[in-house]
């Protein structure tokens, strides 16, 4: 994706303001940002298997999993090659929906060149209950490609469900803090970043 900041951009449209005046200049502008409005956004969403992700590609195109055009999803593998979804509202943005890491037909070891991780241009890694060793490797690989990446943790209300099932006194408030009062996003935050950390140095 192209740098924001185009500097060379910016002496062009100044030098065309001094050459041929303002609205010249509005013009050129215009055209720039309308290009700009059609670079394609390549979004690679990718996981373990079973995190979530085909949903979190729905629920991100604003459509329900029984929609036509919707992920497939489902309790078994239903990924099983890198598929594109266009968003519906931004056509130069394309949603991936990746195969999971870390199961028979996508081992750890073999999934970063099956997938071709190079395509994208940035990354979302769904996170089901607590950050992985396969979540560590999918980070390393897309830092040593100097690319952004964002965690969603997902399938927070089925932990939520399954504590209130095994507690009396449960609260919502109760089920997102740690013994120490720690709210869970804060805890997963802070292995996130320390996982990240360790796997740096």
């Amino acid at each position: 994706m192209d740098n924001p900041f185009d500097y060379a951009s910016i002496a062009d449209f100044k030098e065309e303001l001094l050459t041929n005046g303002p609205v010249s200049a509005a013009a050129k502008i215009h055209d720039y940002l309308d290009q700009q409005d059609n670079i394609p956004l390549n979004i690679g969403i990718t996981g373990e298997s079973g995190s979530g992700k085909s949903t979190f590609v729905n629920a991100f195109r604003g459509i329900d999993n029984r929609d036509e055009g919707a992920a497939p999803t489902g309790c078994v593998e239903t990924t099983l090659e890198a598929t594109p979804y266009p968003h519906p509202n931004y056509p130069n943005v394309t949603l991936w929906d990746l195969p999971g890491i870390g199961t028979p037909n996508f081992s750890a070891s073999e999934y970063l060149q099956s997938v071709e991780f190079e395509m994208f241009d940035f990354f979302i890694i769904i996170s089901a209950d607590r950050f992985r060793e396969n979540d560590v490797k999918l980070v390393q690989e897309i830092q040593r490609m100097q690319k952004k990446f964002y965690f969603v943790r997902s399938k927070i209300d089925h932990n939520l469900r399954d504590e209130e099932d095994s507690q009396r006194d449960f609260t919502t408030q109760k089920g997102l803090l740690n013994k120490s009062g720690t709210t869970a996003f804060k805890v997963f935050k802070n292995k996130v970043s320390s996982l990240i950390k360790s796997s740096i140095c």
